[in-house]
């Protein structure tokens, strides 16, 4: 398990990939989808809304946010993990793959900065689990299930990523864990400063139509250098330079 850990760890695709990952995870909580609906996920999983919210204990707001957290991140995760498995197993490793899976992390980044219109459309999980930290994970599952066009592209560029250039389960599980921080650290900060928080809000929802530019910028970025063959020949440079890197597990 050790040996398998550490050649995922020391994966060039993999080194180069989670900082993608990091950063759709983190333009996702900024987006028009998700941001906006925050303070209804923090009363949800609270019991709480309004005023009683700004003073609800930062303990019980924690553990609620990150009960919620867990949710999607288990649901995520797992997906994450079987499409590298997926990928895996079809053991797909050439040079047109990458160009092909390009053009789709392109159009997840179209997607993202809302064009085509047959993938703004919504596909959620419409149960309501009770309020209150009981059902904050089931809320957190909800949450992971389905389509939204703010979530969905960024994921899928993700796991396009973990599909191609040596995929693997643990690939897969791992940058879609990494941009589940980028997702799911916001909320825990908000929820640990719910006041201030609340009002740096205000300032990524004045300019959130910027911020879902960039984000779709970079995704466009990704699979334009995916196609190009940049994002190989990067990869090929970085297996080079860590080659004689031993990791202690």
């Amino acid at each position: 398990m050790g040996g398998v850990f550490s050649d995922t760890v020391l994966n060039g695709s993999l080194l180069l990939a989670l900082p993608v990952a990091l950063i759709a995870g983190l333009v996702s909580f900024l987006s028009p989808c998700v941001l906006p609906l925050v303070p209804g996920y923090l009363g949800y999983v609270t019991g709480l809304t309004g005023v009683d919210l700004a003073k609800q204990r930062r303990g019980r707001m924690v553990a609620g946010i990150g009960l919620f957290v867990l949710g999607f991140t288990a649901v995520f995760v797992a997906t994450g993990a079987v499409f590298g498995q997926l990928g895996s197993w079809l053991a797909i490793s050439s040079g047109w793959l990458t160009r092909v899976l390009g053009i789709v992390v392109v159009i997840m980044g179209i997607v993202f900065m809302g064009g085509l219109g047959i993938f703004q459309r919504e596909a959620r999980v419409h149960a309501r689990p009770p309020a209150g930290l009981w059902g904050a994970p089931l809320l957190g599952i909800t949450f992971g299930l389905g389509w939204v066009p703010c979530i969905g592209p960024t994921l899928a560029a993700v796991q396009l990523l973990a599909f191609s250039d040596g995929a693997s389960a643990y690939k897969g599980a791992l940058l879609t864990f990494v941009y589940c921080l980028g997702l799911g650290v916001p909320f825990l900060l908000i929820a640990l400063g719910i006041r201030r928080g609340l009002g740096a809000m205000a300032f990524f929802k004045k300019h959130r139509r910027a911020l879902q530019a960039t984000g779709g910028g970079l995704l466009i970025l990704v699979g334009v250098l995916m196609v190009s063959g940049v994002w190989s020949h990067w990869i090929s440079q970085l297996q080079i330079w860590i080659g004689t890197v031993e990791l202690p597990v």
